[in-house]
């Protein structure tokens, strides 16, 4: 695990959620070579087994939020990267960034930094009491139609929004950005040339549709400061597994995400080196 303790205040902090995204499409999509940008911000073997703290957005979110990301398939206990400070905390470590907070985006408001939720999916949206309850978490938060799982252009539009949110605050000002992407949500048929219903091939398409937009968030994100990433899934989804569609239920294509966490060096500290250029930590065995 990274040292997160050592990095607060000094890092940005990018927190991209891959909504419904499978660990077994996301890692047979790594080794075809299919998601370069993704790929270049892995380790070797790529993509991390863990196990998702829910089976559904809403619920995974406010395990994350508190600090609950996805754990290791291997048995534990794992110390975290994130933490709000509670009594009797078993996974707790010396590297963790503990916030004595209810939830670490208004840790890391506390901690100096400015908070922006690129909101996607409908829990992100305001438009409902319930759909505001994350959004409240930050300081700046953004939802829209095109941000949303009916626009195909969803991710450009994350993107677009995302790099000129991070151009208003003073380069001095640390920034913790979370971003919710939409694309891999079911409607997902329309990023699979003729197809009309969702499939997991077409799942597998909206990664790879997501995937060279994030590449302009990296070089954004490179040219402002060093920037401490985790990249994750809330969980997967089903194209019938065993009769199961859609998530939250435990079939274990909806437990197993895909997860890397890694620091983005600052470019003007180090030039890109292709493909593998990050410094990504090795999954826990």
């Amino acid at each position: 695990m990274l040292n997160a303790k050592a990095l607060i205040g000094t890092h940005d902090v990018l927190f991209v959620v891959f909504d419904t995204l499978r660990y077994d499409v996301a890692q047979a999509e790594h080794r075809a070579g299919r998601t370069p940008t993704l790929s270049s911000m892995l380790p070797a073997g790529g993509w991390e087994l863990r196990h998702t703290p829910a089976s559904f957005t809403y619920a995974a979110h406010h395990a994350f939020f508190a600090g609950f990301l996805p754990t290791p398939a291997s048995p534990g206990p794992h110390p975290r990267l994130f933490a709000t400070s509670f009594p009797g905390s078993e996974s707790t470590g010396e590297h963790t960034a503990v916030f004595d907070a209810p939830d670490i985006v208004r840790g890391f408001s506390r901690a100096g930094y400015h908070t922006i939720c690129i909101g996607g999916v409908g829990f992100f949206n305001p438009a409902s009491p319930l759909g505001r309850v994350l959004p409240s978490y930050f300081e700046e938060a953004h939802f829209s139609a095109e941000l949303g799982v009916t626009d195909p252009a969803s991710t450009k539009h994350q993107v677009d929004l995302a790099i000129a949110r991070l151009g208003a605050p003073p380069a001095s000002k640390r920034v913790f950005l979370f971003v919710n992407v939409s694309a891999l949500h079911q409607p997902n048929y329309f990023y699979l040339e003729g197809a009309t219903t969702d499939s997991i091939e077409s799942h597998a398409a909206a990664l790879r549709y997501v995937d060279p937009h994030l590449r302009r968030l990296v070089d954004a994100l490179r040219e402002r400061a060093p920037t401490l990433c985790i990249l994750s899934s809330d969980h997967g989804t089903a194209y019938g597994e065993d009769g199961h569609i859609g998530h939250r239920h435990a079939h274990p294509v909806v437990w197993n995400v895909p997860y890397a966490e890694l620091v983005l060096p600052r470019l003007a500290e180090t030039r890109l080196r292709d493909p593998h250029l990050l410094e990504a930590r090795e999954p826990s065995r």
